[in-house]
């Protein structure tokens, strides 16, 4: 994981009123690397993830995405950009009026001008893409299950083929099983098309499985590094997080998994 940054993030300061949330953060995610961001409760994960996607202006500091200083371009190449990326939001935040298939189709239409049977096509692959057949192209998100409508708002994230995926709280709401299932997709969608994945997070299993380092926001800054070298650190929480009775519990059954 030594590629070269494709979202470098310098000094960022967040404030609401009077109240800090991020007190000039530095943090890189480098090409083709899966990072986990986590974080207790008030952090700042997810409106580190609304500033980085464009959706949120920060107080200070600098936020580049794929070269280009978010902050510093016009409207029409802010769209530009964000087409280069995907999101995947908790429970897939799919709209309750379309089909599956036609949830999909939407960033198509937004971005080309497509025959209905190619758009309808290129739906479907990117369904069998995240383990969905075809079945489920007609249905309407009130129609599936939470770890179908996950994997329903996966393909319409990838639909434009993007070079940067991210995903909050993806494995949210899902049993044992179909976090684990879940996980091996995100792995092996992101080792065949070559994305660079940033995931917000609250799963213990999930960032000793799939990710390649995990990014931590205590005391308002990010620390980085390897869920190893991150179990290392003296912080109150990070010892919590890791060395608790549930992270010890998921590193035990993880280390069984392995022996």
């Amino acid at each position: 994981m030594g590629g070269e940054p494709v979202i470098r993030v310098r000094g960022l300061v967040t404030r609401f009123g009077t109240q800090t949330i991020h007190d000039h953060l530095d943090l890189d995610i480098r090409r083709g690397e899966i990072l986990g961001l986590v974080g207790g409760s008030g952090a700042g994960k997810s409106v580190l993830l609304r500033e980085i996607l464009g959706l949120q202006r920060p107080s200070g500091g600098t936020i580049e995405v794929l070269g280009r200083d978010i902050q510093r371009i016009s409207g029409g190449e802010m769209r530009d950009l964000q087409a280069r990326q995907g999101v995947l939001f908790q429970d897939g935040a799919l709209f309750s009026s379309l089909t599956v298939c036609e949830n999909v189709e939407a960033p198509l239409r937004e971005r080309h001008r497509l025959s209905e049977t190619l758009m309808e096509e290129l739906a479907g692959l990117k369904l069998q893409l995240v383990g969905l057949g075809l079945d489920a192209a007609t249905k309407y998100p009130a129609e599936l299950s939470g770890g179908m409508r996950k994997r329903a708002g996966l393909a319409r994230a990838l639909a434009l083929d993007p070079e940067i995926l991210f995903l909050d709280e993806p494995t949210a709401g899902l049993d044992p099983i179909g976090a684990a299932e879940f996980d091996r997709l995100i792995r092996r969608l992101q080792q065949s098309l070559g994305l660079t994945v940033l995931m917000v997070t609250h799963d213990l299993d999930s960032l000793l499985s799939i990710t390649d380092r995990v990014a931590a926001l205590v005391d308002r800054r990010a620390l980085v590094g390897s869920v190893e070298e991150l179990r290392e650190l003296d912080h109150p929480w990070l010892r919590a997080y890791f060395a608790g009775p549930r992270g010890r519990s998921v590193q035990a059954a993880a280390a069984a998994r392995g022996a």
